[in-house]
């Protein structure tokens, strides 16, 4: 099977004579959901390391794109190849170091330039790219989605601001930071003030996805990791205090914390 049949089949799926009832009701908008389904499943499998399955959910995801590229073919708005040329155009245009003309024929004279420059490098580009799309002046936070979930726009916002120079020198005043908002915060919760508790706490977080940026660690995963590994002690100890009779209800705290301590002491 190639790209093409891909396109074919779902084309065939939109068929309003012969095609699938729920693929033909479809919309960009409902399929949105399916996507982000399909975005996390990938990122699943990745974490859990099965890779033997990767090339299955990265298929999942794919077959979005080509959701998308029907539905946009069906409109007028724009079709398959429309999606690979602006991806391509992009990729070429914003490795000047790997494709001086931003042609695939000039591949080949390799600039010696840190990762830390490409991104760098990438952003001044997408931010022109930005300001000549826009009659009036851009703002360097433009075009950041407000649906991105809350630690990805975080990222993105700081990202952003940092290309201006509006950033720590190093993580140990970010740290700085984080103990100072943490500061900010104990004095909101002795004032019972729900509304600046959440506040605080909002501060907080974007201070904790500030220094997970300049640690070059991304928040999302490392939370998700950080989940992944409650959860399992979490069901150890379920099962370990299941084993002797009990239930956790019948534990008092310290007890549950010896069993805790325990577990990881274990590990």
């Amino acid at each position: 099977m190639t790209i093409e049949d891909l396109l074919r089949i779902m084309a065939m799926l939109r068929d309003a004579e012969h095609g699938c009832p729920w693929d033909r009701e479809q919309t960009f908008q409902t399929i949105v959901p399916h996507t982000l389904e399909e975005v996390y499943e990938v990122a699943d499998t990745i974490e859990r390391g099965d890779y033997a399955h990767l090339a299955n959910e990265l298929g999942d995801l794919l077959f979005q794109i080509v959701f998308y590229a029907q539905l946009g073919k069906e409109a007028g708005h724009f079709d398959f190849d429309d999606v690979v040329n602006e991806i391509a155009h992009k990729l070429l245009t914003r490795h000047p170091h790997v494709f001086p003309a931003a042609t695939m024929e000039s591949f080949g004279t390799r600039e010696n330039i840190t990762p830390d420059q490409v991104e760098g490098n990438w952003e001044a580009i997408k931010q022109a790219e930005r300001e000549g799309k826009r009659q009036q002046p851009a703002s360097l936070l433009d075009d950041i989605p407000a649906a991105f979930p809350a630690l990805t726009r975080a990222r993105k916002i700081q990202k952003r601001a940092a290309t201006a120079g509006f950033d720590w020198p190093d993580a140990a005043g970010v740290l700085d930071k984080v103990r100072e908002e943490v500061g900010e915060l104990n004095e909101a919760m002795a004032e019972h003030g729900r509304e600046h508790v959440e506040e605080e706490m909002g501060d907080l977080f974007f201070s904790l996805v500030n220094l997970s940026r300049h640690l070059r660690i991304d928040p999302e995963s490392s939370l998700r990791r950080a989940n992944a590994k409650f959860e399992a002690r979490f069901r150890q100890l379920e099962q370990q205090v299941a084993a002797e009779g009990k239930t956790l209800g019948q534990l008092s705290l310290e007890e549950m914390e010896a069993c805790w301590q325990a577990i990881k002491a274990a590990e």
